[in-house]
């Protein structure tokens, strides 16, 4: 009885996913799906933007002379609307600046203290120190938002990392700003950039509160005497933003390696002392 029962219930399971196998075909073919305009922009006008980093793969290594161009993009460019809320001043020693260097950039910046101004009622300042970290651009989220066309900017400590592909991606976005295509407007007239947006085929749903950061070439005059192309500025500042993400890869690569090769070590002695052991016991067994 239970063995009729067993062979039953397989069928009506069986006949179940064939069912619902065949009903999901038929409403494919009669109502196939629609590509959306993020995937219509990603096949037909994302232009192909391929470059290589000095730290890519696992032999790569940060270039400190990029990373400081990086910092330079980011302090004259960046900083007005983005923070770098996880970095302090003195981790800039790590890219090659001396103590003095960062002290003069430290200085640069000033940061709020907790104190109230006697004469005015307003927050004092005081000159930021080394150990201090980057100072917030904006006072709160109302301000920030006020600024920047009701979008809060992301701080950029750890942006590479929170991206798919990290700095290329970053890399893609600051250099492909341009205008809608007509043919995607024709087909996708609900996409059309708002007022007070711009478009970007490079960011997830095509239209982003930020303009364009980088206008055009010579925007940062750089001390190593570097063109500043658009290009250059974005794969400067894409390299600095991974550092700040990931400032000790150049270690973890090194470490990774040394681990590799004593693994590889301690199994070959392994192997041999394996050997070794078991080679007069396999003799006197035959």
């Amino acid at each position: 009885m239970v063995r009729p029962i067993g062979i039953l219930a397989g069928l009506g399971i069986v006949t179940a996913v064939l069912w619902s196998l065949l009903w999901g075909a038929v409403a494919y073919i009669q109502s196939p799906p629609q590509m959306s305009a993020e995937h219509y922009v990603q096949h037909h006008f994302q232009p192909k933007k391929d470059i290589s980093f000095s730290f890519d793969g696992p032999f790569g290594t940060y270039n400190n002379q990029q990373l400081q161009r990086g910092f330079q993009v980011y302090k004259e460019v960046c900083s007005a609307c983005h923070s770098l809320k996880l970095v302090a001043f003195r981790d800039l020693e790590q890219i090659g600046f001396s103590k003095p260097e960062v002290k003069a950039i430290a200085k640069g910046w000033a940061i709020e203290t907790p104190t109230l101004n006697p004469d005015t009622g307003e927050p004092s300042t005081r000159k930021s120190v080394a150990s201090d970290r980057f100072p917030l651009p904006f006072a709160n989220d109302i301000a920030a938002r006020a600024a920047n066309n009701n979008a809060i900017p992301p701080d950029q400590s750890l942006l590479a990392k929170a991206r798919d592909e990290g700095p290329h991606y970053i890399y893609r976005l600051l250099t492909g700003y341009g205008t809608q295509p007509a043919e995607l407007l024709k087909k996708y007239p609900d996409v059309k950039t708002p007022t007070g947006l711009h478009y970007n085929p490079y960011f997830p749903n095509l239209n982003l509160a930020m303009a364009p950061p980088l206008t055009g070439e010579g925007q940062v005059s750089y001390s190593d005497g570097t063109k500043a192309t658009v290009p250059q500025m974005a794969e400067d500042v894409s390299a600095f933003l991974m550092w700040t993400a990931e400032p000790k890869l150049d270690q973890r690569h090194r470490v990774g390696w040394a681990a590799l090769i004593f693994l590889f070590v301690f199994t070959s002695l392994t192997y041999m002392a394996y050997k070794s052991i078991w080679a007069d016991k396999k003799n006197k067994s035959l």
